[in-house]
């Protein structure tokens, strides 16, 4: 029973603390899957979270807090669109400028706010019925609004992308754009779309961290959810339900540390907390083979300009 009872625990946790890395995986495979890659994805993190921390803790409305976090990684986005989609910027550097822009204006604005507490914050609750069916209830069905969000756009965004006209158009632009701009497809205006929606995902993704799952501001606080969110991109092969199995997965890695720390091991702690960032590294230095990218099947365009009119 007590057996039983732990491993609740363990996927209970694992789901709360992977929520925020699926937001951000998701918005990341709908960036990519336009062709563009974003590095940034942190750093937006990191400015939704302040921006929603900041307008909860201003106005006391959590919806608030959560529009402002979305429209303040969607803001940061745009920037990023813009160098890489129209300057045609190298899309690397941008994304690397854009973490450290989020990074250095989190710290700066919310220096006074580390450690506040936020004064309302996302609760968990039972869903009827379904909270009662048992093993399963107790760890799907007993969390908070958000993550009960990801049940709904999870399959939303799996229906989107391959059961729909602007899915394929998505696809299509990641793949082979010259190709769909000879068939009347607007490519740099699918790709600022999802970079657009790729950074308001991010937001949401830090919005969730400090109003749900640590509802209060501290420095850093997405601790690298960000790079690890780009790396599930590769290890989901850029398919929404896979992104799913990643993220808890890394959160399960992450509640299962906090429950063996508690249980008194040997092992020290800052080597467990290695252990996700580990994969990170293996999982990004093997995707960069070319033979890999294609074995696993990443968008043939990912991360290169587009030019009207260019001869390959």
């Amino acid at each position: 029973m007590e057996k039983e009872i732990l491993i609740v625990a363990i996927l209970a946790a694992a789901i709360k603390a992977g929520t925020s890395i699926l937001y951000a995986t998701l918005g990341e495979i709908f960036t990519e899957r336009s062709g563009v890659l974003n590095l940034g994805v942190e750093g937006m993190m990191l400015i939704g979270a302040l921006g929603g921390f900041m307008a909860n803790l201003y106005t006391n409305n959590l919806l608030i807090g959560v529009l402002v976090a979305i429209i303040a990684g969607g803001m940061l986005s745009l920037i990023h669109a813009f160098l890489c989609i129209t300057l045609r910027s190298n899309q690397v550097v941008s994304g690397l400028a854009i973490t450290l822009m989020g990074a250095g204006l989190s710290s700066f604005l919310g220096k006074s706010l580390v450690g506040v507490p936020a004064p309302n914050y996302f609760r968990a609750f039972k869903i009827p019925f379904l909270s009662n069916i048992p093993f399963i209830g107790r760890i799907f069905f007993q969390h908070d609004l958000l993550v009960y969000l990801t049940y709904i756009i999870i399959p939303l965004s799996w229906f989107i992308m391959y059961k729909t006209k602007p899915g394929l158009h998505l696809r299509a632009v990641g793949e082979d754009p010259a190709t769909a701009d000879s068939l009347g497809v607007n490519i740099y205006r699918i790709r600022y779309i999802y970079v657009l929606i790729g950074g308001m995902f991010s937001g949401l993704a830090g919005a969730y961290l400090s109003l749900a799952y640590a509802p209060t501001w501290i420095e850093n606080m997405t601790a690298g959810k960000g790079w690890i969110a780009i790396a599930l991109v590769i290890f989901a092969t850029w398919d929404p339900f896979r992104a799913v199995l990643g993220a808890y997965l890394f959160g399960g890695v992450e509640a299962f540390q906090y429950r063996i720390q508690a249980l008194g091991t040997t092992i020290p702690s800052f080597f467990l907390k290695m252990f996700p960032y580990i994969f990170t590294i293996i999982v990004l230095v093997i995707a960069t083979q070319e033979t890999i990218r294609r074995r696993i099947g990443a968008p043939a365009n990912l991360g290169l300009p587009y030019y009207r009119g260019e001869k390959k």
